[in-house]
């Protein structure tokens, strides 16, 4: 591909529509979960992948905000009809989105990004700070053999054993543990204040579980850039392959804006801007410019 802004996860398969939710209830401290009827967005949604979501019929907040699919709700024939998002609620749009009932109407459009590659792997070690989580039930689901996602479903070899180790403020930020326990996540948590878990970061938690493991194993993660930078760095002392989910802030989610550009070395070693939008969310950590 000669063309320098080519990419083979551009948003034209991407669908837009309004629809309504139908449940958005707390799961955590300042967290929620928001579920919302998409049949043709869950039949093509990925893990790892996103979306853009807004209030319907407001300009106010106009930009949409990017939220990582966390996972597909099915039939009772296994055919995908709904979306569920976890979100923190810290700006104006996630305030107004907290506040919204069943009912209320949003504009969506996805799925967006490249999402996690389907490779298979011993020992899948997924890594999460603060909201960094919400990208990984999906994955583990489809990695431990239970759920299948894309349009024509992926396949992938299931793991031996999946992990995730969980890094918060505290006990009451932690969202979503039952739901990784449920698939049979072995699940590692961290808060730096020991209200549950390690007392500590959760690269403490990491290098604990790469020191012990027995089998090969892939590390993917996602958080802040610099919970990020630390997890690239321990994998890459002990040979582990390692993808990061970039959460770089978003305008269009499209590709149009370039406001959301992070630096990725080329073949021969130099560095150029890759929209995270396209090109991502999801990275080798190797390529990385930190």
């Amino acid at each position: 591909m000669n063309n320098p802004l080519h990419a083979s996860h551009y948003a034209d398969q991407a669908v837009q529509q309004t629809v309504s939710i139908v449940e958005n209830t707390p799961l955590a401290r300042d967290t929620c979960r928001l579920r919302f009827e998409c049949p043709p967005l869950a039949r093509a949604a990925v893990p790892g992948q996103f979306l853009m979501l807004r209030l319907a019929d407001v300009n106010d907040p106009l930009l949409g905000r990017a939220l990582a699919l966390y996972d597909t709700i099915a039939d009772s024939a296994g055919a995908p009809w709904g979306i569920e998002v976890v979100y923190l609620v810290k700006g104006k749009f996630t305030r107004r989105l907290a506040a919204c009932p069943p009912g209320t109407r949003l504009t969506v459009w996805g799925p967006l990004g490249n999402g996690f590659p389907a490779q298979a792997t011993e020992h899948l070690v997924m890594v999460a700070g603060g909201i960094g989580q919400t990208p990984f039930l999906a994955l583990a689901a489809e990695s431990l053999g239970r759920r299948r996602y894309g349009d024509p479903p992926r396949t992938v070899t299931p793991a031996a054993k999946v992990t995730l180790c969980y890094g918060a403020r505290s006990a009451d930020y932690l969202a979503g543990v039952e739901d990784f326990q449920r698939l049979g996540v072995d699940v590692r948590l961290s808060t730096d204040d020991g209200s549950r878990g390690h007392r500590g970061l959760v690269t403490d938690v990491l290098s604990q579980v790469l020191a012990t493991r027995t089998t090969a194993c892939r590390v993917v993660c996602c958080g802040p850039e610099v919970m990020l930078q630390a997890v690239a760095k321990l994998a890459a002392a002990r040979d582990v392959p390692c993808d990061v989910s970039l959460e770089t802030p978003m305008a269009c989610g499209i590709g149009i804006c370039f406001s959301c550009v992070a630096k990725i070395k080329d073949a021969d070693g130099q560095w150029d801007y890759k929209r995270t939008c396209v090109e991502g969310p999801v990275f080798d950590a190797a390529k990385i410019e930190w």
